[in-house]
């Protein structure tokens, strides 16, 4: 079906159900699966569900989180999601930390790597600003130019 496909990941439960979705998608067709996490500072308090386990990670605007340390939270999500994703049989497994706004990166990176579809949670750790600004899966879904599966 798809050779190559994107799923970004966030540490959160839509994101932990995109995978999933992503790589039932991915072992149909042998395809090449692409892991994207843009670390980001959040606005929110907040406790990442998947991944790296239940952690609370601490953001505020007058405290703003070392880069190092999103980082390192980033490096252990993406590694997860890759075990996660060998566990459920997908064998072709790229993992990629990126920057930038995250429905930006998410459609750069896409375009960059010629996927196929990107899968991806309807919902993620930022739902706060989403429901202000707008969602990133919905911003992915009007500019992507390949397909895009939002998963709720």
């Amino acid at each position: 079906m798809y050779k190559s496909i994107l799923v970004p990941v966030d540490g959160s439960e839509g994101a932990k159900k995109a995978l999933e979705v992503a790589c039932q998608l991915a072992s149909q067709g042998d395809a090449t699966l692409h892991i994207l996490h843009i670390p980001e500072e959040l606005t929110h308090e907040t406790t990442l569900v998947w991944g790296i386990g239940a952690i609370a990670i601490e953001a505020s605007r007058q405290e703003p989180q070392e880069p190092r340390a999103r980082q390192d939270i980033g490096k252990q999500i993406v590694d997860r999601a890759e075990k996660a994703a060998r566990a459920k049989g997908v064998t072709r497994v790229e993992t990629i930390i990126g920057q930038g706004d995250p429905a930006r990166t998410i459609v750069s990176e896409a375009k960059r790597r010629g996927v196929e579809a990107i899968v991806m949670g309807s919902r993620g750790l930022s739902d706060l600003r989403g429901l202000v600004v707008g969602s990133v899966s919905h911003k992915v879904s009007h500019v992507a130019e390949c397909t895009v599966i939002t998963v709720r």
